[in-house]
């Protein structure tokens, strides 16, 4: 299968071969190359059969070492799309980790995508963890996961629901409860929201939360800028592998607000690494690359409500 393309628009929806569906299932193939090899990075047990399920040729390739990898850009091969992976999975797990540590039992997985954390952390007993995200999308990982046998290592519960419209709802009805702290990741998220979805979310995010509570989230900012600039050469690269995907047409036109200042002005308390600081915590050496112009320059946050 061939991964298709779908530029985006209001309502729009999409599974894991399309539109935005399809960058979580080129996640989760990096996922799987950087649990590959002796000394793997990360430990996703879960990420290669999932992304076989999903059935795209060109990601089956990627984790498999049939594709060669290597061009002109030193961060377009197969160590390096692993490392960068590694930084940003490493960043999330600890984030949770750290949450549960700190005694929070309620954690919630934005655009939850083929993530498998409810899976394969180790979440203290009691801990409920919700995933949201397009109803086909958690439909094929729900299932897909228990033909593997896989069981969730916490209190798992899927909600279908697009967050642009009124997840929180669709949360409520899930059993989450609003007394209570809570974890939050939107990873890989908000450059494919529109602006003022993006303020919504959050709004929403705020308004659920309960004091203690914790969000960890990533953003480029001027992603669009960066996208046009840099969006053509990065879809080639991809459509050379066989992906039909237009990165510019995946991403919302328009200003939006600087993560960290609005969360800030909602009065949570925030600290920001940059990319380049995680590669180097995580002993890796952070490429002079074409594409990190574009992708590279990711800002990890993590924020807590005082």
């Amino acid at each position: 299968m061939a991964a298709k393309d779908t530029a985006r628009h209001d309502g729009d929806s999409w599974d894991l071969a399309s539109s935005v569906g399809a960058t979580a299932t080129a996640v989760a193939a990096r996922r799987a190359m950087a649990s590959k090899g002796p000394d793997p990075l990360i430990d996703d047990p879960y990420a290669e059969p999932l992304v076989r399920a999903v059935g795209v040729e060109a990601f089956i390739k990627m984790m498999d070492g049939e594709i060669e990898l290597t061009d002109d850009d030193p961060a377009f091969t197969a160590r390096r799309l692993a490392e960068g992976m590694a930084v940003r999975t490493r960043f999330f797990d600890t984030f949770f980790t750290d949450a549960a540590a700190a005694g929070v039992r309620q954690a919630v997985i934005l655009a939850a995508g083929l993530d498998t954390r409810a899976y394969r952390l180790p979440w203290p007993s009691g801990t409920v963890v919700f995933e949201v995200d397009q109803p086909q999308v958690i439909e094929f990982k729900t299932r897909t996961l228990a033909d593997l046998g896989a069981n969730p290592s916490a209190d798992r519960r899927a909600v279908a629901a697009d967050l642009r419209d009124d997840w929180p709802m669709a949360l409520r009805d899930k059993g989450f409860d609003t007394e209570r702290p809570t974890a939050w990741i939107a990873e890989g998220l908000l450059g494919y929201l529109p602006p003022d979805a993006q303020d919504r979310l959050f709004d929403s995010i705020t308004a659920l939360s309960a004091t203690g509570s914790r969000i960890g989230t990533g953003y480029v900012p001027d992603i669009h800028d960066r996208i046009a600039n840099r969006g053509n050469e990065i879809s080639e690269r991809w459509q050379r592998l066989g992906l039909n995907l237009n990165w510019s047409e995946l991403v919302y036109d328009g200003e939006r607000n600087d993560a960290v200042e609005y969360l800030a002005g909602h009065g949570w308390r925030t600290t920001v690494r940059t990319t380049p600081e995680l590669y180097s915590a995580n002993g890796f050496e952070f490429p002079d690359a074409p594409s990190m112009v574009a992708f590279g320059d990711i800002r990890y946050v993590s924020a807590e409500l005082p």
